[in-house]
């Protein structure tokens, strides 16, 4: 999954590395969590790359009750194609969330303990999400798929990552061949990427400062087996 990100990058950047026409806006955080106003970049009405805020949940349109999105703030690679709440999402409204970073967390014995991951030669990148819109409700789902090698130690699954030679493919609303669609859903190259332990605060969503992705220690042996 991919319960945690950051973005802390300059809007002018990512103006020109998104291709907008003008510099987004958006609060900079280094604990982006669900629930709360994330910002998506999709093709608009007149063909066009915009910027907008979407609440980070993904409520299908034909969905009775909006809390649905409480447990849809991910959306599982393997199941795009099949599940009802994903499927005319992802032929349809594909979005990128620019992003500076994103957690996942570790087990190791009965702890958590966080990593912050990014693109080693990136520092604003694109996570892969799909859109809905409900009653006026602009929401928005991560795509995850397997983890890769670097991913593997650390969590069960890592978000989809998009390269910027593949923004246009990725966003082409006339593409909606899901077998073609599929090939953009698998992990980043794990040697282009990089990981670090970071400390517990960011598990608490209230902690939003330039500390949550410093490197953190490895904790004492003996804490790891309690």
């Amino acid at each position: 999954m991919c319960g945690r990100y950051s973005l802390h990058a300059n809007p002018e950047v990512v103006a020109l590395q998104f291709g907008l026409a003008q510099p987004p806006e958006f609060k900079s955080s280094y604990n982006v969590c669900p629930g709360t106003e994330i910002l998506v970049v999709r093709i608009g009405g007149e063909g066009l790359r915009v910027a907008r805020a979407h609440r980070w949940g993904l409520v299908p349109h034909w969905a009775k009750d909006p809390a649905i999105g409480n447990k849809l703030a991910n959306a599982r690679g393997e199941s795009l194609v099949e599940r009802p709440a994903f499927r005319d999402a992802f032929r349809q409204w594909r979005c990128l969330v620019p992003a500076s970073g994103f957690y996942e967390w570790q087990r190791r014995g009965g702890r958590k303990l966080p990593w912050y991951v990014r693109p080693r030669d990136a520092e604003l990148f694109a996570l892969a999400g799909i859109t809905a819109f409900w009653q006026g409700l602009r929401t928005v789902s991560l795509i995850t798929t397997e983890p890769n090698e670097l991913m593997r130690p650390i969590h069960d699954r890592m978000p989809v990552i998009i390269a910027p030679e593949q923004y246009d493919a990725w966003l082409d609303p006339a593409a909606r061949e899901t077998e073609k669609l599929m090939r953009f859903v698998q992990p980043y190259p794990a040697n282009r990427m990089s990981a670090h332990r970071v400390g517990t605060r960011v598990s608490k969503p209230e902690n939003d400062d330039p500390s949550l992705i410093e490197e953190a220690p490895e904790p004492p042996v003996q804490n790891e087996l309690l």
